[in-house]
């Protein structure tokens, strides 16, 4: 997976800078320890930023555009970027309660030690994404289209994987009680020993141990 490429010599901005261009546009800079909630922006365009401490939460960035981008320990809880285009993006140590992605193409993006419940990516194309150590109980990755996607030690209980195909998807070392799927969406997703006795159940199968 391709990391954000950032240079080490970001200039300290506002977001409110974002409409100094003639299209919503920031580049280059690093913002920290602002609120942005409840923001409003269409087809907003970021590249090679840092978010540090800043709270995006029920802003509305449809269609947005954002490469090399960081958001570090801020909270975009029931933030929406339907539609955007995301790419070499890294969420670290985010709130993401109910934030909804929906419709999306991400590439290159990592979730790590994230609080995403609730969250959405509804028909969202994900390639090359990391969930890492997050909380994602029930998440909506309905109609998704996975490509090299990996969920690590991450929490998916109640998860919805409804018209999504897991094939190829290692979710062995994650949690959960119970999955919204379909048995041939089941079909070459790689599991635990555990795990397996527990999808036998769908299959009306009694397990003796």
């Amino acid at each position: 997976m391709e990391l954000p490429k950032i240079t080490s010599d970001l200039e300290t901005a506002n977001f409110q800078d974002i409409y100094n261009e003639e299209e919503p546009y920031l580049a280059n800079c690093i913002i920290a320890n602002e609120i942005m909630d409840n923001e409003e922006i269409d087809k907003a365009v970021l590249s090679k930023v840092i978010f540090k401490n800043v709270t995006f939460k029920h802003a509305r960035l449809e269609r947005i555009d954002m490469v090399d981008t960081v958001f570090e320990n801020c909270d975009l809880s029931n933030a929406y970027f339907g539609k955007g285009i995301i790419h070499r993006v890294a969420f670290k140590d985010c709130k993401l309660m109910g934030v909804d992605f929906s419709e999306a193409n991400m590439g290159n993006v990592s979730f790590e030690n994230c609080m995403a419940n609730f969250s959405s990516f509804v028909d969202t194309r994900l390639k090359q994404v990391i969930f890492n150590h997050s909380s994602l109980q029930s998440t909506n990755y309905y109609g998704c289209k996975f490509s090299k996607v990996n969920f690590e030690e991450c929490d998916i209980d109640e998860a919805d994987f409804s018209q999504t195909s897991l094939k190829g998807i290692d979710i062995s070392t994650c949690t959960f009680d119970r999955l919204n799927i379909a048995l041939e969406s089941l079909d070459g997703c790689i599991v635990s020993t555990d795990q397996a006795i527990g999808f036998s159940k769908l299959l009306g199968l009694v397990v003796k141990q």
